[in-house]
């Protein structure tokens, strides 16, 4: 999918997964959503890295004050 949007996404994508939707964020949230996970713009980087991206590391980092 080509997005007029990608080039100004990526300045603010910390995504670290070689992924096609990179930048595409409609996308990115459509294909998280469908497994019940969040994009890695979501998460601090050194959270963003365990590649765990679903809502309950959300939460716990939310609770721990990481967020």
């Amino acid at each position: 999918m080509n997005c007029e949007n990608q080039d100004r996404n990526m300045e603010n994508c910390n995504c670290t997964y070689p992924c096609s939707k990179k930048g595409v964020c409609c996308e990115c949230v459509l294909y998280h959503r469908s497994m019940r996970q969040l994009p890695a713009c979501f998460f601090p980087n050194d959270a963003e890295k365990t590649y765990d991206r679903s809502y309950e590391y959300f939460v716990k980092l939310c609770q721990e004050g990481r967020l």
